[in-house]
């Protein structure tokens, strides 16, 4: 903990919030920055957690703990749905969430293991990993033993691979947080030669998945020939289908991955499941369930539409301004670059002008500095008069 800067990204964002509504109360505050999803839950897909609520209230529906891998049914959907049987059931671990399942493959590979990132990239990657002790203090440009991959406008937000540590632990995500940038097939390919070459491993984090809308982006690492023996991937409900404070997800461990001397990592992931988890909700997984059936895809596909449109209501307005930005395509977010300004310094100004809370993409990693993330999660209404309020401030 000693090594860990003072404040994770999120509630110092927070905390700045509070402390300008306190000493603003006639502004109406509107949230473009953290990434928490604001639609109710669509119908079907309530209905889901309600009858298996109620199901728990029957003598013949009500079950106690569960396997700590999840629903044998909602490990065999997820299975059939997102990888199309590429990936089997048993290799489907379902989880109370990403960010929670991030943490306990921190504490699988230990302190020991070297760790790259994407630069920018989540906070939890990095953060995660100081916790455990597998890196050291910040330095003023990053946290020592930590390998810093840039991605920039330079080199087209893909990294340099070749910088990868050898058995290292690679945080990547795609489409990214915060970018908003989708790694093409191409790129996915060298990224798992690089690792198979280095004897890395991926933990590939795809919670924006179902955003993407070009069908020749991957939406899977393992998509991709190879990835099975060097790596392991992330994903999440909260983001495709509001789960957000329900709280389910999933990771996929190949039954192919092994240790260098040979040792089997999904066995290994199951032991750590079975002794510091204790399954995710019941009336979790059975919305979870419901939301892989016809409709619940309908629905998905729905409410990622909403915030692709918010998405595109944003950059349009920002792009208007001849303020260069990435994102918002196929990713909820977008990344605006503001040259030579201090990020902290743009969202104080944002915050104190517009009324309007974003976040600093210094917060997000060395590389992030001078850039906004622009979130589109958030009401029609909010976002169209967010918008409103920034064509004022930067015309």
């Amino acid at each position: 903990m000693t090594n860990l800067k003072a404040g994770y990204l999120f509630p110092e964002i927070a905390r700045r919030r509070r402390a300008f509504a306190a000493s603003h109360p006639e502004a109406k505050i509107i949230s473009l920055g953290i990434g928490n999803t604001t639609e109710p839950l669509t119908p079907h897909i309530d209905q889901g957690l309600v009858e298996g609520a109620r199901r728990l209230g029957t003598p013949e529906g009500y079950s106690g703990y569960g396997d700590e891998q999840g629903m044998t049914v909602l490990r065999e959907k997820i299975a059939q749905v997102f990888y199309h049987g590429t990936v089997q059931s048993d290799e489907v671990f379902i989880s109370d969430g990403a960010k929670c399942d991030i943490g306990r493959l921190q504490l699988l590979f230990g302190p020991q293991t070297p760790v790259a990132v994407q630069d920018p990239s989540y906070p939890v990657y990095v953060d995660g990993s100081v916790l455990i002790g597998a890196a050291g203090p910040w330095t003023g440009e990053g946290y020592r033993g930590i390998q810093y991959l840039p991605c920039t406008a330079d080199n087209g937000y893909f990294p340099d691979l070749s910088r990868i540590p050898e058995q290292s632990l690679v945080y990547f995500c795609s489409p990214n947080n915060p970018t908003g940038a989708v790694a093409s097939r191409s790129q996915l390919e060298s990224l798992v030669k690089a690792a198979t070459d280095q004897g890395a491993l991926i933990i590939f984090d795809a919670a924006y998945a179902e955003y993407i809308r070009d069908p020749s982006l991957p939406k899977s690492i393992f998509e991709i020939d190879g990835a099975k023996t060097c790596a392991v991937e992330v994903n999440s409900f909260s983001k495709p289908i509001g789960f957000t404070g329900v709280r389910l997800g999933w990771t996929v461990v190949p039954r192919d991955l092994s240790y260098a001397e040979g040792g089997s990592v999904n066995a290994d992931w199951n032991r750590i499941c079975t002794t510091v988890f204790n399954g995710a909700s019941n009336v979790a997984q059975y919305g979870g369930l419901a939301s892989l059936d016809d409709e619940g895809l309908r629905e998905m596909r729905s409410l990622t539409d909403y915030y692709l449109e918010n998405a595109k209501i944003i950059r349009t307005t920002l792009t208007s301004l001849g303020i260069s930005c990435v994102g918002g395509d196929n990713a909820p977010y977008i990344w605006a670059h503001f040259p030579g300004q201090s990020s902290w310094d743009v969202f104080e100004r944002i915050l104190n002008t517009c009324w309007v809370v974003t976040t600093p993409g210094s917060g997000f990693g060395p590389a992030g500095e001078s850039f906004i993330r622009f979130s589109a999660f958030g009401h029609r209404s909010d976002v169209e008069e967010a918008c409103g309020r920034l064509h004022n401030l930067f015309k």
